[in-house]
């Protein structure tokens, strides 16, 4: 790969701090990591559609290194933007400002989640290397989840009346092949998990995909602050979910566990809109704490000294990063057997994969009941993150698909790569 600066545009619906969850973040990590590499990245994004869906402004806020160059998009008619996009596939109003930008030229136009910035129109736009990163299933699933109405994981689809469940109006370009003559515009897509290139290839997707993890940066040394400290001094032995409180998380599921279970407490970070559910659910229970949005130092401290991750997701979660997060605290993970969580325990060892409620307090016993092997699965897990999950893992593979894709295209794109 040439040594010299590349110019790089990501186009995304949601980025910090006008996002909600992983993708947004990890758009975030990688332009940042790419640019403190030297190469300029331009990022797209859409501020209607995060103020359509949480009708606020956001409440944090978020650096960008100096090469980097944040184009937050807002239309004239405000929602009514992303929703046009939404139900044509297309930029719609804003595809004079995008197609301003992408004029500038680039050598890589990185997609991520572009459904209500875009569309399947918008990989159309601009020239130069196209990659496409699968954070969810919305090429192929209106809903982006394949939770098949609201109740199960999708194995048989029913799209038309699931998206009704969902009260979203059916999106009827996807039955007129404006998604399949678009995607034919990107040389490659990029997938976290194996499990999520398997699901689209058998949802129908013919194109080229890769299948690259994400990753997560390594933590900085620093001095825990008083809170954070008493964080690692809690008496009881506790196990750790982390993340959205949403029905498809699974949280629920480990609720009537945790109300029979004695040895050791069960602690919740995160907020969500199934929230108010899940504690009418767990009341009563001294077992089971709820603590709501935490900062990273105080959720980092309780990685450290948590018996263990518990990731229940009842969905085909592409790459839940809390795996990684346990990891890189040494903290071993039990994880469904569903979607692309098992894939972290394969590759590392570091965990167990559980069926059934049964399986899963077996595993809790035996990390309770023998700390060494406790720590001897966190490790492997530690010692997969640092080989596997890194952000230089990560842009080796990166470069490597690009670099491919350049020669596959000739010595004069491998020339513009150079420039």
């Amino acid at each position: 790969m040439t040594d010299r600066p590349l110019r790089f545009c990501m186009i995304t619906t949601f980025y910090p701090p006008y996002n909600f969850g992983g993708d947004g973040i990890f758009v975030h990590r990688l332009s940042n990591a790419l640019a403190r590499r030297g190469h300029q990245v331009d990022v797209i994004h859409c501020v209607d559609a995060y103020r359509l869906l949480a009708r606020r402004e956001p409440a944090g806020t978020y650096d960008d290194h100096p090469n980097v160059t944040v184009h937050g998009l807002k239309s004239p008619v405000g929602f009514l933007s992303p929703l046009a996009t939404h139900q044509t596939g297309l930029p719609f109003f804003k595809s004079g400002r995008i197609r301003q930008i992408l004029d500038k030229g680039f050598d890589v136009i990185h997609y991520h989640n572009i459904s209500l910035v875009g569309g399947p129109g918008i990989l159309k736009c601009g020239q130069g290397i196209k990659v496409y990163t699968m954070h969810e299933y919305w090429l192929v699933c209106s809903t982006h989840v394949l939770f098949r109405f609201g109740r199960e994981p999708c194995r048989l689809p029913h799209c038309f009346p699931c998206a009704l469940v969902y009260r979203r109006p059916p999106q009827w370009w996807r039955y007129f092949g404006l998604m399949e003559g678009a995607i034919k515009h990107v040389d490659a897509f990029i997938s976290p998990s194996r499990f999520s290139r398997e699901k689209h290839q058998q949802m129908g997707l013919k194109a080229r995909i890769e299948a690259i993890p994400y990753f997560i940066p390594l933590l900085a040394e620093k001095v825990l602050e008083p809170e954070e400290t008493a964080q690692e001094t809690l008496e009881k032995p506790y196990f750790l979910f982390v993340g959205r409180l949403e029905k498809i998380k699974g949280l629920q599921t480990l609720i009537p566990v945790f109300r029979h279970y004695r040895k050791a407490e069960l602690l919740v970070a995160g907020t969500g809109v199934y929230e108010a559910r899940l504690q009418q659910l767990a009341q009563g229970s001294v077992g089971i704490r709820f603590l709501g949005h935490l900062s990273q130092g105080r959720l980092q401290a309780l990685y450290r000294k948590a018996v263990a991750l518990i990731v229940p997701s009842i969905c085909f979660d592409v790459f839940p990063n809390v795996v990684l997060e346990a990891f890189r605290q040494k903290t071993p993970a039990i994880v469904r057997n569903l979607g692309g969580m098992p894939e972290f325990i394969e590759d590392s060892g570091g965990g167990f994969v559980y069926d059934t409620n049964e399986a899963l307090v077996a595993a809790m016993n035996q990390l309770l009941s023998d700390p060494t092997y406790r720590c001897e699965l966190g490790l492997r897990g530690y010692q997969t993150y640092q080989r596997q999950w890194t952000v230089e893992a990560h842009l080796e593979r990166y470069f490597v698909l690009i670099d491919g894709i350049a020669e596959a295209r000739g010595r004069r794109s491998v020339e513009a790569l150079s420039r």
